[in-house]
C-alpha cells in the first residue's frame, strides 16, 4: 500500500460492487485533492478524464485547492508549527510542506488566504473551514440531483470547525486513522474497516447513505450493464446489414431506453437505420422528445384506439416491421418492449434477426424461456446506466409544465397596466408610463406558499 493508497477491496467485495460506474467517485477524489497522478493511473478508481473536466471549472478548482492546502497542514502540523515558531516562517515559505501551486492557484481564482501574522497554526485550519463552507455550495450543480447534496455537503465540513477545539479533536482522529482516509486525504468520516470508500460508485452511496442512517435505493444510477450484454448487443449489430430499433411505447419506458441507448457506444449504434416508435395517447409525453436526446434518426407513429381498453400497437408494430424486411431489406430488429405479443412478429419472419430489450419485472418467465429456447439474446434495459438520464426527465418536466402554464395563466401585463389606468380614472404622460413600468410592473415576481399555491406581487 503506497502513501495514497485506501486499503485493498477484498474480492467479496469486488462480486457485490461490480458493475460499478466511476463518476461519483472521481469528482469527489478531485474536490478533496487526491494527486493527479492517481487519475493518470489506469489501475486506480478515479477517471482521468473527469479530472480534466473539472479542472476546467472554477469552483471545483477552489474546493480541491483549499481541500489540498488544509490536508497538508493537518499532515505536516507538527513540523509546520515548529517552523513557524523557531524561525518564524509562513505557510507560503515552506513549499515543502504546502504545496506552493495550489496557494498560488487559490489567489489566481481570486481567493485571499491570508491568515494574519503571528496567528497559531490552528487558525489556519480554521480560516480553511470557514472558506469551504462559505463555498462548497458552489459546486453543487456538478452532482446530479437524485443525489443527496446535503450528504456529499458534509464530506468538506470539518465538524466544530470553525472552533479551534473542534480542530483538535478532528486532528486526532485523523492521525489515529490516517491510512483508512480515502488516499490520505482529509474529509469528514468516520474511519472504519471499510477499504477504499472511493474504489467505486455503488459502494460510496452505500456507505454514504448507511453513515446517515439511510438506505440508497436506485442503483441503476451508479451501475452499468455487464460488459458481456454490450458485447453481445455489438456483435448483433456488427453482424447485421440493416437494423432497426421498433419500440412499443406501452409496455417501456423512454427514461430506461434513453439511458440504454446513451450508453452504448455509437461506434456501433451509428449503424441503426432508425428507431420507429408506437405510441398511443395513452404513454408517456417523454416518448415526444425522444430524439432530442439520440443522433439516431427517429419516427413517431401515433396510434389511435378503436375501443378506450384496446390498442392497436401490437398490430401495427407487426406489419410495419414486415414491410420493413420485405421492402427496405432490414434483416434485424431491435424490439423494445415487455409484452408477449411481439412473439407473433418474431415467428413471422424467419429469415430475420431479433434481439430483445425487456424490462426486469415487466417480463414473464414465459416469454423469457421462450427468447431462450430460440436462440434469440435479451437483455434488461434497467441494468444501463441511468445515472446520465436526468437530462431527458428535465426536458420532459419543463415541456409538461410549461404545457400547463399556458394553459392556467393568460396575463398580459400591458393590458393590466391599461386596465387599471381606467379603473382608477387616471392619466399618465408617456414617460411618466414608462417608469412606473419599469419600476413596478417589470419587477413583478411570484410569490409560491407551503402548500405550493402561486400569486403574483407587484413590487411597490
Amino acid at each position: 500500500m503506497n502513501d495514497f493508497s485506501s486499503a485493498q477491496t477484498s474480492e467479496e467485495e469486488k462480486i457485490v460492487y461490480r458493475d460499478s460506474t466511476y463518476e461519483l467517485i472521481s469528482m469527489v477524489a478531485y474536490l478533496i485533492g487526491v494527486p493527479k497522478r492517481i487519475f493518470d493511473n489506469e489501475y486506480e478508481p478515479p477517471k482521468a478524464e473527469v479530472f480534466a473536466r473539472l479542472e476546467k471549472d472554477k469552483n471545483s478548482r477552489i474546493i480541491r485547492n483549499l481541500c489540498i492546502v488544509r490536508t497538508a497542514i493537518e499532515r505536516n502540523f507538527k513540523a509546520i508549527h515548529n517552523r513557524m515558531r523557531i524561525e518564524y516562517l509562513s505557510i507560503f515559505s515552506m513549499p515543502e510542506y504546502v504545496p506552493a501551486d495550489s496557494l498560488r492557484a487559490l489567489e489566481e481564482d481570486g481567493v485571499w488566504f491570508r491568515p494574519k501574522a503571528g496567528s497559531k497554526l490552528s487558525r489556519h485550519i480554521v480560516e480553511l473551514n470557514r472558506l469551504l463552507c462559505d463555498r462548497i455550495n458552489n459546486c453543487r450543480s456538478l452532482f446530479p440531483i437524485w443525489i443527496n447534496w446535503q450528504y456529499i455537503r458534509e464530506l468538506f465540513v470539518m465538524p466544530n470547525g470553525l472552533r479551534e477545539e473542534g480542530v483538535r479533536e478532528a486532528a486526532e482522529v485523523y492521525y489515529a486513522h490516517l491510512s483508512e482516509y480515502p488516499y490520505q486525504m482529509y474529509i469528514n468520516w468516520i474511519p472504519g474497516d471499510e477499504g477504499n470508500i472511493l474504489y467505486n460508485d455503488k459502494k460510496f452511496v452505500t456507505l454514504l447513505y448507511q453513515r446517515h442512517e439511510d438506505c440508497f435505493g436506485q442503483y441503476s444510477k451508479v451501475s452499468d450493464v455487464s460488459s458481456y450484454v454490450k458485447g453481445n448487443i455489438y456483435d448483433f449489430i456488427g453482424g447485421s446489414e440493416k437494423v432497426v430499433v421498433v419500440v412499443d411505447c406501452e409496455n417501456s419506458d423512454p427514461y430506461k431506453l434513453c439511458a440504454t441507448l446513451k450508453n452504448l457506444n455509437y461506434e456501433y449504434t451509428s449503424k441503426l437505420v432508425r428507431i420507429i416508435l408506437f405510441d398511443d395517447v395513452h404513454t408517456a409525453s417523454a416518448w415526444r422528445i425522444l430524439d432530442n436526446f439520440t443522433r439516431i434518426p427517429v419516427e413517431h407513429i401515433m396510434i389511435e384506439r378503436i375501443k378506450q381498453g384496446k390498442s392497436l400497437v401490437d398490430i401495427r408494430l407487426t406489419a410495419r416491421a414486415c414491410q420493413e424486411h420485405y421492402q427496405n431489406q432490414v434483416d434485424s430488429f431491435i424490439i423494445v418492449s415487455s409484452d408477449s405479443d411481439y412473439w407473433g412478429l418474431i415467428s413471422s419472419l424467419p429469415d430475420a434477426r431479433f434481439l430483445v430489450m425487456i424490462e426486469r419485472e415487466k417480463c414473464g418467465p414465459d416469454m423469457k424461456n421462450a427468447l431462450m429456447e430460440s436462440g434469440i439474446f435479451y437483455c434488461y434495459i434497467d441494468d444501463f446506466y441511468s445515472g446520465n438520464s436526468d437530462d431527458i426527465k428535465t426536458g420532459v418536466l419543463f415541456k409538461e409544465m410549461y404545457r400547463y402554464l399556458d394553459q392556467s395563466i393568460h396575463l398580459n401585463v400591458n393590458d393590466m397596466f391599461e386596465e387599471a389606468l381606467r379603473a382608477a380614472r387616471l392619466t399618465m404622460p408617456p414617460d411618466e408610463k414608462r417608469q412606473f413600468y419599469d419600476r413596478h410592473i417589470r419587477q413583478m415576481r411570484l410569490v409560491i406558499d407551503k402548500e405550493g399555491n402561486v400569486s403574483i406581487e407587484l413590487k411597490k
